[in-house]
Parts: C-alpha cells; structure tokens; sequence
C-alpha cells in the first residue's frame, strides 16, 4: 500500500505511507492522461471527421471514389454517419459511381496497447484504437457494439438476438435457448479471436429480463464503413464499387463532422472510466505534437508534460495511456504532486469537475463513485484490476480544507475488500 496527503493550498505533504514506493495505479493512470491532454490539445479540442472526394459530380452521380476519413474522434455514433451522408444528399448526389474507402492513416495501425492481455481483448473495454471508429451510445464505448438477448417465445426456441447499432459487419451465432421459468439462467458471450463471429451460449428462462453486453470488435475501421454505408443507402444514395480500407491522396471535401470538446468528452472519459479513449488521446498527443498518431510518440509527450508539472518522471514506468497494463508503476506522492501542481492551470476546472464525485447516483456526475461515500466531499479518480485497487482525487476535510490524496494497494486478494479500507481511509482522512 503506498498513501500520500498533501494540503490542497500549500502542497505540503501531510501524512505518507509507502510514498515512493512504485506500485500499479490501474485506472489511476487516467489522472496523468487527462491532465496531459487538457495541457497539450487544450479544452476546446475537436476531433474531425471527413468524407472527401476524387470524383466529380455529373448531374446526380459522383463519377470517382469517396473516401471516409478518420482522425481519431472516440464519440462518432450512427447518427453521425447519418448526418454526414444527409450532407452528400443536399449536395444533390444520389449515385456513387465508385469505390467507398476507410482511411485511418491519421494514427497507426497498431490496434491494442503493448500489454493488453489476450483475455480482455473481446470486452469494450479492451477494444481497438482505430483513427476510424465508432461508439455505441452517449457512453461512448468506442470499437464496440451492444449485444441484446431475451427470450424466444416458446420454451425450446432460440433467445431473440439485436444489435446496436445494427450491423452486418458482425457475425451472430445463436446457441442460447428458451427454457421453463424454473430453470436458471446461464449466459456466456464471446468474440472469437481474429475475427467478428460473436457467439451466445446458454439457457434463458421464458420470463427472465433482457441480457446486454458490450463487446468489441474486430477491426473497427471496417465496422465505421458499414455503418456509413448503411447511412448513405438511407438517404437513397447508392455506391457502384467495393467498400474497404485505403488511403486518401487528393481531391474535395463533401462532408465533415465534428466532436464534442475535449473539456465535454473528458466527463465520459473520467467519471465512466472509459479505457480506449485514453488510448486515443495518447494517440492524438503524439500526433499533434511529434507527428506519430502512435503510443510510443504519445508516451514520449506524456514524459515530456509531466516534467512541466513537477512530476519525477524517473520514478514512473508508464506503458499506456488507460492504466490497463500490469507493468504501469506511480508512487502516491507523485499522483499527489500532480494533482496539486495542476491546481493552477486554467484548464483545471474541466478536470476537476470531470472526476467521479462520492455519492451522486448519477451515472454521469457520481460515475464510477456514486454507490460509494456518500455525504462525503470526494472527488476522486477510481482504479481497478486484477488485485489491484487505487483512488486518488481530492476530499474536503471536516474543517473545510481541501486535501489531495493517492490510496494505492497491489496484491490483493479481493479487490472489493480493498475498496472498503480506502473508503474507510478516507473518512479518517477527511475526518482530521
């Protein structure tokens, strides 16, 4: 266990425990990503989207190839590609007489972080980082689609299986049966590796509620395509060519959407915890500031940033962007001396209120703390993994000042039973 204390207006170190001693921040690591990003990209930061064009426009055909451009927005929705292809329509194209291609280049083509264990790969919170993505709904779980099943109408019958969004890009075998409401439910969903061939397996009694699962799949670039396609045949324009990855080289701009700021998309990013958009923003940092839309350029800024904040980068192995690797090593004193150092920059009421705060039961205020200290003055940033608990943030005292605070614990048995000695940590905390 490593604990540090520090007081939110003088920055001296009030109480320590194990301070400098390297230990696993899990999704504590989200601290030094947000905190570098709003440093670098700034709060105003928007993500682009654009379908450019080689072809011209003869009456209502498009004679050449259109191209769909990603840089990199973690929030694009099927709604998005809607409102790009109702731009083609207004601009009188009802016909495609060519080629539709994916362009991703804006990053690399390296699709998982260096230590992503094999495991978690399926899950949507494991899913590729792709320039051309997309996400499921206002939670923003990008690379991945909800996977719904509920009972089929007879006892024997197959559950009844729905996407969203709707997709073709995902194949769906169906092995989860009906059964009488006295039997238990046993459901089991995975990805086969490689590929985007989904299976359910199980039983579902005739009465029980909807399952749902997030899952991710495999290469998201194609899995945007699809849904532009779909979007583009909605508006009643058809393509002529094959649909597939390629990069663009000239032509004219048709089309083009933009994200939500950064200072809005951190809100998701922080109080849901949400793993591929550290990895994007990590991404996004070393493309805007080495010209490598790669982890080993955007690593390179995050060092380079946090020495601006004080932070001892000699003391820290940092791996990625989200904290899902293992290999991550923070000491509590440093996430301390960040969280106290950031205090002053102009960004930082963005930060700030994109934490998680203690007791809010909504999801998109009390995040990944709203079931936890309540009536407590706790704005925190939570970690989980495998034996490892972390949470670090910022508490009002009893008396009113406000303290900054790292709880890091490594090695334990039950993840859950940690979090009760950091809740409990922290009323004695806040309670001097």
């Amino acid at each position: 266990m490593g604990i540090s204390v520090r007081s939110g207006s003088t920055g001296e170190v009030k109480y320590q425990f194990n301070g400098d001693t390297r230990l696993k921040p899990a999704s504590n690591m989200k601290l030094i990503t947000a905190a570098v990003a709003l440093s670098v990209l700034g709060e105003k930061h928007r993500f682009k989207t654009e379908v450019r064009t080689d072809g011209v426009l003869i009456g209502n055909t498009l004679k050449g190839d259109v191209y769909l451009i990603g840089k990199g927005d973690p929030t694009l929705r099927k709604e998005n590609f809607q409102e790009l292809a109702r731009q083609l329509k207004e601009k009188g194209i009802k016909k495609i007489d060519g080629s539709l291609f994916g362009d991703d280049s804006w990053y690399d083509d390296i699709r998982l972080s260096q230590d992503m264990i094999w495991t978690d790969e399926e899950r949507y919170y494991g899913a590729q980082v792709s320039a051309l993505t997309t996400s499921t709904d206002t939670d923003y779980d990008t690379g991945a689609l909800i996977v719904e099943a509920s009972p089929g109408k007879n006892i024997g019958d197959q559950a009844k299986i729905s996407l969203i969004p709707k997709t073709q890009y995902v194949n769906i075998v169906n092995q989860l049966l009906t059964v009488s409401p006295e039997s238990k439910a046993e459901f089991r969903i995975k990805r086969k590796h490689g590929s985007n061939t989904i299976v359910l397996e199980g039983m579902l009694p005739i009465a029980s509620p909807t399952k749902r699962e997030c899952i991710a799949v495999w290469e998201p670039t194609g899995y945007a395509l699809d849904l532009f396609q779909q979007a583009l045949a909605a508006e009643g324009i058809s393509l002529t060519g094959n649909v597939e990855r390629g990069r663009y080289t000239s032509g004219n701009l048709v089309a083009s959407h933009q994200s939500i700021p950064l200072s809005q998309l951190l809100v998701t990013f922080m109080k849901l915890s949400n793993n591929v958009h550290a990895e994007v923003l990590l991404k996004e940092m070393g493309k805007q500031r080495k010209g490598q839309g790669s982890w080993k350029g955007g690593l390179r800024v995050i060092n380079e940033e946090l020495e601006k904040f004080g932070v001892n980068t000699d003391t820290l192995v940092i791996r990625d962007g989200s904290g899902i690797s293992h290999i991550n090593l923070v000491t509590a004193n440093e996430f301390t001396k960040l969280l106290f150092n950031i205090q002053k920059e102009r960004w930082f009421s963005s930060y700030y209120e994109s934490l998680p705060i203690a007791g809010k039961k909504s999801k998109i205020v009390g995040g990944t703390l709203r079931d936890r200290m309540a009536g407590m003055q706790v704005h925190a940033k939570t970690g989980t993994l495998t034996t490892v608990t972390a949470i670090s943030g910022y508490v009002k005292s009893a008396s009113g000042e406000l303290l900054v605070f790292s709880i890091l614990m490594n090695n334990l048995l039950d993840e859950r039973k940690g979090k009760q000695v950091e809740d409990r940590l922290l009323e004695v905390i806040a309670n001097q």
